[in-house]
């Protein structure tokens, strides 16, 4: 029989090898990672509101989630989880956009000092414009968030240089600035403190380029200061929640997902064998799923969803405390629960209700 360059593909490589007539449940789109995670090995995590999950499946599978930034051991625990301790490895809030990343390592490191420095809420208090939503009693000067800030970014320089392995969630590529420096936020001004003034601030909606070139860049910073962290990117498969784009927010969405679902492929496509990049964003979105890792909003993410991507993640890089294969009829045991995910992309529907 003739051959030719199919013939000797692993069965992955074939869509009716490994997905037709599969539960969607045990459809396993994992990488070949180039590394493991040990017991041992420090977790962290940033990104979008998606990347709260991944932090509390990795504190469930026994992994060693890294805070730099946690609350003190008499703090109630609804203080802690109002105030973002352990939300994140370090109270930054979410990263949306590439931008934030990289000018997080820069603002942290002295690089990069905005000129925007704090917003005046309605109340007459104070927040960062940075992570304006990590203190929800805000501050009574601006001092005070000038202070907050620069023992943040002392917990923020330990974290990048004492991490072993980062896993970054890309969430979105509409994102706002201040217009005389670029300072990226996460939040448009108004929603969550500030006030819109269009002369001031822009609306930006970075493309593949753009998105590419800031995942780069802050790779090379994170290395700069620990050239052994490993990186794993994944894509949130959370929907945007709105779009100031003038069209559908479900088109807004495809070209925002899409852009980051390039840029991570092609920064991760590079073979460097401290990088790669996890398909949560293709396990939870794939048709072969027909919409059942979505909760009833069709945005957030269902527990069963989140503990396939997880199977998964384990299976990729800690199989020896990867499970068995999930049997059919525990399928439906597992129950669909967002409670306790803060994502300041909610603050915005909040502000316009």
């Amino acid at each position: 029989m003739a051959t030719n360059p199919y013939s000797d593909l692993p069965a992955e490589r074939f869509w009716r090898k490994v997905v037709t007539n599969l539960p969607p449940f045990a459809v396993d789109p994992r990488p070949r990672s180039p590394f493991a995670i040990g017991l041992t090995d420090k977790v962290a995590t940033g990104g979008s509101c998606f990347a709260q999950r991944v932090a509390e499946a990795l504190r469930e599978a026994g992994f060693n989630y890294h805070v730099t930034e946690g609350a003190g051991a008499d703090m109630p625990t609804d203080e802690v989880r109002e105030r973002q301790f352990g939300t994140f490895s370090a109270r930054y809030g979410n990263l949306y956009y590439t931008r934030q990343f990289t000018q997080l390592f820069d603002r942290a490191y002295g690089l990069f000092t905005p000129e925007l420095s704090v917003w005046e809420r309605e109340d007459g208090r104070y927040v960062d414009p940075f992570r304006p939503t990590v203190e929800p009693a805000g501050f009574a000067t601006p001092a005070q968030v000038e202070a907050a800030r620069v023992d943040h970014f002392a917990r923020v320089r330990e974290l990048f240089e004492t991490l072993d392995v980062f896993v970054l969630t890309l969430g979105l590529t509409e994102g706002w600035r201040w217009r005389a420096d670029g300072a990226a936020l996460p939040l448009a001004p108004g929603v969550a403190g500030g006030s819109y003034d269009p002369a001031l601030y822009e609306c930006v909606n970075a493309g593949a380029a753009e998105v590419l070139g800031d995942l780069q860049g802050f790779l090379d910073r994170l290395w700069s200061v620990n050239p052994a962290a490993r990186v794993i990117v994944t894509v949130s498969p959370v929907p945007m929640i709105a779009t100031y784009m003038d069209r559908h927010v479900m088109v807004s969405n495809s070209y925002s997902k899409s852009v980051l679902r390039v840029a991570a492929g092609e920064v991760c496509a590079s073979g460097d064998p401290r990088l790669v990049y996890f398909p949560a964003y293709d396990l939870v979105t794939s048709n072969v799923n027909a919409g059942r890792y979505y909760n009833d909003d069709q945005r957030t993410i269902s527990e069963a969803g989140v503990r396939h991507v997880m199977r998964s993640f384990l299976a990729t890089f800690a199989p020896d405390r990867a499970g068995p294969p999930l049997a059919m009829s525990s399928l439906s045991a597992e129950y669909q629960s967002t409670t306790g995910v803060i994502c300041d992309e909610e603050e915005i529907e909040r502000s316009v209700a």
